[in-house]
């Protein structure tokens, strides 16, 4: 026994020897890691490389964001002639958000020139052909590289340390001379700090004794929620159309300022893949140019040459498209750049073992995006006159193609019925860099009269394809691909639309836009936000009470700040007319002096001045139409207690966009629950709760659901989103019922009815049509939706949509259809209208467009003290959906007050 026992004892010391020699190895490796990064290439020692500031060779470790600050502060002490590091803004959470413009001594020296610069040859109105021939030949061209959005996709940002590494420490690199003599490159290295702290703690906190390859290992599976998005839970690739978060607004802002001619974001995507980039799949956006595609093939093939001398593999023209316009690779196109998606096969983590057996690593997701982004300043520095001359003649066409346009040339955003919502729009167009026009005069356009104070958006501007593709209700796809995704549906294949169909901002506002060919001369003045409408108080001292019309964010947020100051508020379900003929709205809110302090009138006008609200005051209470003020149909709204449920299965963009609406839209704070928590937490402090999309059932089970019930029954209000309204009908806790995919006619005995085993009738197939529709269930899904906007119907008769206007526009992504509720039950507060005028914007399946019709969008049903109101789809989808915030708000506020819970 006793030689055995010594043999296993020498075999394992063997085996330990072997592994420390091989983490040694590996760690002599990662020595030189610049070096093996960019093969061949020398360095300058003046030059501070990762482990002389961090510890660790470039790949070795994941950069947290503290410490990819300090190396570029670093880079910055050591080479501050040919680098400068800026701040751009800050997280939620109070990280830095920083930008680095790497160049020639005279082109950094000179930053403040060459943006003032830019700014000219963007705008042919006061730049000529000679003025702009002689900037483009003194111009460097410019790059913008983006690193790290989604904070989990964790090389791009070590990647971006490596290429300001590369480019400041090897001057003599003869790619590297021609970019820096031709090219300023601004680097972003991290666009998601707080994600990517989610995820670097995380991850760490999880390795062992070794990294795991195994993608079942704890550090290859993140915990809910995962660090793909920023604090508030966004996926921020796709919020540069609204622009909510202060990430994307301090970006914008600088890239507004610089104008890069190229754009790149950098990304990763599933470890079994390999590497994407431009060209880009389709669909296009039509209002991008020819020009501009051409030149992002153009960067991408001098990426492939470069791939293919690496040895990397890679794929073009799939999956990845440009037709949304509020991505980070799309956004730069509306004002004239070539921008691109770059996407690498990830480790999420040090070492991911793929299908194929291969240990990708770390170190090699970082090489092949420190590559891609030499590549791409190569090609940028190469085509700079080309790029320039692009870019200019962009800006003509731009002008040239709003001018061409005889039927919509102009935008005009009339003041009729939401004045915070048109403040919103814009503001928001301005801050894309879009100009808006305010006139000082009546005029008459577009067949009707609008009164000064008037916005308009001339689309012959050099943003004017920007405010085309934004403002007007619909973009096509092409026909040819609209075909090959039905043919692909006949053939039961997934479609290839990557996202939403629809984007128009108009409509997601819920806000009359006009557009016509022709505007009168006009007075009028650029407007910016001190043109913004400001609050006012009429008869601020008012013996009686002072009323808020509803229907609005500025009375919306009147609201939410009068509740957190005391204040004690009533709100119409009806409208109502006073003796002196004025006629109020459902929803007004009325603010009683016999129900509130002294100092009422002193906090009635600090509210109206922050929020924009319009307030009357009011001598006489005489009510000659509608509900006086002390019906029972005029209720008294109390400061709700909201909590939210929070963490899995709760769908994460879900969650974070509601509770970014409700928090910093309405200003109004949530209490997030731990969603296992709900199954026998003690609510009755909480007067509503909010399930955001999510299948609830396995984690809340039969005692969550029955808690749930309790709670509703004794007072709360229950809110469903979604596919939470799925849960919610599964459940029992709302009387709906979802539906199956409607077919004219029966199919054949499918598989989901039938034994395997028995034998069932036979039947004759006559073509492979027929084969194929007889493989489908009969109770298959409607047919998931990519995302359009619908027209959507609203019951104003009901106290929940008070101030909402009688047509609206939902959203409608997925596959989710509901009956509508039986009135024994409930109530359909809003539906979508019927088949032939239900599609509002995007592309829509004709199967679906007719099952749709007519089906709720909102429903309602009281339950004991309380009651569930249940959205079908999404009213806070990626919070651009602000013509659905009063009703929302209805849900929240109003609903608290027309429940009756027990306290």
């Amino acid at each position: 026994m006793r030689p055995t026992t010594l043999t296993k004892h020498r075999s394992l010391v063997l085996t330990l020897l072997a592994l420390i020699s091989l983490l040694g190895t590996s760690q002599h490796l990662h020595a030189d890691g610049p070096t093996q990064m960019w093969p061949g290439a020398i360095y300058s020692p003046t030059i501070p490389t990762f482990q002389d500031v961090l510890g660790y060779a470039v790949g070795e470790r994941i950069t947290t964001h503290g410490d990819m600050l300090r190396y570029f502060d670093a880079l910055a002490d050591a080479a501050p002639t040919h680098i400068k590091v800026m701040e751009y803004g800050r997280t939620w959470e109070g990280r830095r958000l920083i930008y680095a413009a790497i160049g020639s001594q005279d082109n950094i020296k000179n930053l403040d020139t060459f943006a003032a610069n830019m700014q000219r040859l963007a705008d042919p109105r006061i730049t000529n052909t000679a003025t702009a021939n002689a900037l483009k030949a003194k111009l460097p061209a410019s790059v913008w590289l983006a690193y790290g959005v989604h904070g989990n996709e964790i090389s791009s940002t070590d990647a971006a340390m490596m290429t300001a590494y590369h480019m400041l420490a090897a001057p003599e690199d003869l790619i590297n001379q021609r970019i820096r003599s031709n090219v300023l490159v601004f680097i972003d290295p991290l666009q998601n700090p707080d994600g990517r702290e989610r995820f670097t703690s995380r991850y760490y906190a999880t390795v062992g004794l070794q990294d795991s390859p195994d993608r079942l290992s704890a550090e290859h599976n993140e915990p809910w929620p995962s660090g793909r998005t920023n604090h508030y839970l966004f996926d921020m690739n796709r919020d540069w159309l609204a622009m909510t978060q202060p990430e994307t607004q301090g970006r914008v802002r600088v890239i507004n300022h610089y104008k890069p001619l190229v754009v790149i974001d950098l990304h990763e995507m599933g470890g079994d893949s390999s590497y994407y980039f431009a060209p880009a799949a389709q669909p296009f956006n039509p209002h991008i140019t020819d020009r501009q595609l051409a030149n992002m093939a153009l960067i991408g093939r001098n990426q492939g040459r470069h791939f293919d001398r690496f040895g990397f593999d890679y794929f073009t023209r799939e999956i990845y498209d440009a037709f949304y316009p509020g991505y980070g690779d799309s956004w730069p196109t509306f004002y004239g750049a070539a921008a691109s998606t770059y996407e690498v096969a990830s480790a999420r983590g040090a070492h991911f073992r793929k299908a194929s057996g291969e240990i990708l690593t770390f170190a090699d997701t970082v090489q092949r995006h420190f590559v891609a982004s030499i590549s791409t300043a190569e090609a940028t520095a190469d085509n700079r006159q080309r790029l320039l001359s692009d870019f200019y003649d962009y800006q003509l066409s731009a002008i040239a193609s709003g001018q061409a346009n005889k039927k919509q040339r102009y935008f005009v955003l009339p003041n009729r019925r939401d004045r915070a919502g048109n403040d919103r729009l814009a503001s928001l167009m301005t801050d894309h860099g879009v100009e808006v026009w305010q006139a000082q005069v009546d005029f008459k356009a577009c067949g009707k009269r609008y009164d000064a104070g008037t916005r308009y958006i001339d689309t012959a501007q050099p943003r004017g394809r920007f405010a085309t593709t934004t403002l007007l209700p619909q973009v096509d796809m092409s026909p040819t691909f609209i075909a090959e995704q039905e043919r692909r549906r006949a053939r039961k294949l997934d479609d290839e639309i990557y996202d939403v169909t629809a984007w128009s901002l108009p409509l997601m506002f819920n806000l009359d836009v006009d557009n016509c060919g022709k505007l009168p001369a006009l007075r009028a003045l650029l407007f910016t936000d001190a043109q913004r409408q400001v609050g006012q108080v009429f008869n601020a001292d008012a013996a009686v009470a002072y009323l808020i019309p509803w229907g609005d964010m500025s009375a919306g947020r009147f609201l939410t700040a009068a509740l957190r100051t005391g204040l004690t508020i009533k709100s119409a379900d009806k409208a109502f007319q006073l003796a002196d003929q004025t006629r109020y709205s459902a929803g007004t809110l009325i603010v009683e002096h016999r129900r509130n302090n002294d100092d009422v009138s002193e906090i009635i006008s600090q509210l109206a001045a922050q929020t924009g609200a319009q307030v009357t005051g009011v001598d006489s209470s005489w009510v000659t139409q509608g509900p006086s003020f002390g019906s029972h149909h005029t209720v008294t709204l109390t400061a709700p207690k909201i909590a939210m449920a929070w963490d899995s299965p709760t769908n994460t963009l879900s969650a974070g966009n509601t509770r970014f609406v409700i928090e910093r839209q309405f200003n109004y704070p949530v209490t997030a629950i731990r969603t296992k928590t709900l199954k026998t937490a003690d609510l009755k402090h909480y007067d509503v709760l909010i399930l955001p999309a999510g299948n609830y059932a396995s984690t809340l089970g039969d005692r969550g659901r029955d808690n749930l019930k309790v709670w509703v029954k004794r007072g709360g209000v229950l809110i469903t989103m979604g596919s939470a309204t799925a849960y919610a009908t599964e459940a029992g806790l709302v009387a709906l019922s979802r539906e199956a995919a409607y077919r004219e006619e029966p199919l054949g005995t499918s598989s989901d009815e039938t034994d395997p085993a028995e034998t069932i009738e036979g039947i004759l197939l006559s073509s492979r049509a027929a084969m194929i529709t007889n493989t489908a269930n009969q109770k298959s899904d409607p047919d998931h939706v990519p995302g359009v906007l619908a027209h959507v119907s609203v019951d104003t008769e009901h106290w929940l949509s008070a101030g909402v206007n009688e047509s609206i526009v939902g959203l409608i992504t997925g596959g989710d259809i509901y009956a509508p509720i039986k009135l024994t039950d409930g109530n359909n507060i809003a539906w979508f209208k019927a088949e032939q005028d239900l599609l509002a914007s995007g592309y829509l399946w004709p199967e679906s467009q007719r099952q749709l019709a007519f089906k709720p969008f909102v429903v309602q049903q009281d339950q004991g003290r309380g009651m569930v109101i249940s959205f079908t789809q999404e009213p806070a989808y990626r919070a651009y959906m602000d013509g659905l915030n009063v009703l929302l708000m209805n849900a929240i506020f109003r609903a608290a007050g027309h429940a009756t819970p027990m306290r």
